[in-house]
């Protein structure tokens, strides 16, 4: 059933994310459901929980079977944690030296990937009086940060004395397409692991048992030998599927949808330009839509953009090009419309529905980018 028409009374801007945390309970609960007892789940919640709100994924992730978090980034953890968030939380990315104290005042776990990195690290952390919690990363065929095999041999967890490090990861470059590649890799890590003893030497200078993680949405949903004691989970916690040949089951449901509001309607003569460079002409008389939204928020302008809205749960096409905020549609086959009507760009409306994966084939890109595309100003 179409939605009753919104007012833009009930918002600053008229154009807004709706975040469904049921979703993300729901996807979580299936996630631990897939894994089984005996694995730990770790939600990912970078790039503001991909663009669904960190805070917001990570309390509903939390509270319905995620045990830790992984960010990108010190500023992304601190913010968690501002929040009130205590549970662990893993930074992926690169930590520069002179946050160590932070990490350590805000207990949070960073990750080892060069040796030199290392020793300032643990250099840094005894002269803050504490213990900095860590991960190593192995390289096993991705190319980014890790420790290549030749350097993992050599690296030695007792030389890092204010270094409390408790796992050690990996991560896989193509487990939505390349099961064989992907099998490769978790072979080079799990014998790494064993090469460098590693169980062994964290758990002696913790006492605790080290986690080992290598499987993203792909691998845990398709691989379930890469799920070890710890599986990372980012896409498929937001409903959305790695790939055409690792699909989501399908009671798995969506977290966000995307939309703004009819904010003018004209009826223009035939031959009467539309939008910015006059690339589009109307061929006869057309009703079109004026909506606001542009590309500052993220609606892609170039070289290709969305193609189509939906409008009383019906297809608009998207005419003109998109603007810095605003975004011409033809409704003129759609009866009824008027201003203050929802507009949905990403979600359902009726019976139909635009997925981020429909998005992103029209785009030539992937779903992630496509959530992640969606800019801060637009209110959650």
């Amino acid at each position: 059933m179409v939605q009753n028409p919104v007012s833009t009374a009930q918002f600053l801007r008229p154009t807004w994310v709706e975040f469904d945390a049921d979703a993300i309970a729901h996807n979580t609960r299936r996630l631990r459901q897939i894994i089984g007892s005996r694995v730990a789940l770790m939600a990912v919640v970078k790039a503001d929980g991909y663009g669904h709100g960190a805070v917001a994924v990570a309390r509903a992730a939390l509270a319905n079977g995620a045990a830790q978090l992984a960010v990108a980034n010190v500023d992304e953890a601190t913010i968690l944690r501002e929040a009130g968030i205590r549970e662990p939380i893993l930074v992926l990315g690169y930590v520069d030296p002179s946050a160590v104290a932070h990490c350590i005042a805000h207990d949070l776990t960073i990750t080892l990937y060069d040796s030199d990195l290392a020793r300032e690290m643990d250099r840094r952390a005894s002269g803050a009086g504490g213990r900095l919690r860590a991960h190593v990363k192995f390289d096993t065929g991705m190319g980014r940060l890790g420790l290549l095999p030749d350097a993992a041999r050599q690296f030695d967890i007792g030389a890092f004395p204010s270094l409390a490090i408790a796992g050690a990861y990996t991560h896989f470059s193509a487990a939505d397409e390349d099961p064989s590649y992907t099998a490769e890799q978790l072979a080079r890590f799990k014998a790494l692991v064993a090469e460098t003893r590693f169980m062994a030497s964290a758990h002696a200078r913790s006492g605790l048992r080290p986690l080992l993680h290598c499987a993203n949405s792909a691998a845990t949903l398709s691989m379930p030998d890469a799920h070890l004691n710890l599986v990372r989970v980012g896409l498929a916690l937001y409903g959305l599927s790695p790939s055409a040949a690792v699909p989501l089951p399908a009671d798995f449901r969506p977290a966000l949808a995307w939309k703004t509001v009819v904010a003018s309607l004209k009826t223009l003569p035939p031959g009467h330009a539309v939008g910015y460079g006059n690339s589009y002409i109307t061929q006869g008389e057309e009703c079109i839509a004026v909506l606001p939204v542009g590309y500052a928020d993220g609606f892609r302008r170039a070289p290709t953009h969305y193609g189509e809205v939906l409008v009383r749960g019906q297809r608009a096409p998207i005419v003109g090009r998109v603007s810095m905020e605003k975004t011409m549609i033809r409704v003129d086959h759609i009866p009824g419309v008027r201003i203050g009507d929802e507009v949905v760009l990403l979600g359902a409306q009726g019976a139909e529905r635009i997925s981020a994966e429909d998005i992103a084939r029209r785009l030539g890109t992937i779903n992630y980018e496509v959530v992640c595309s969606l800019l801060p100003r637009v209110m959650r």
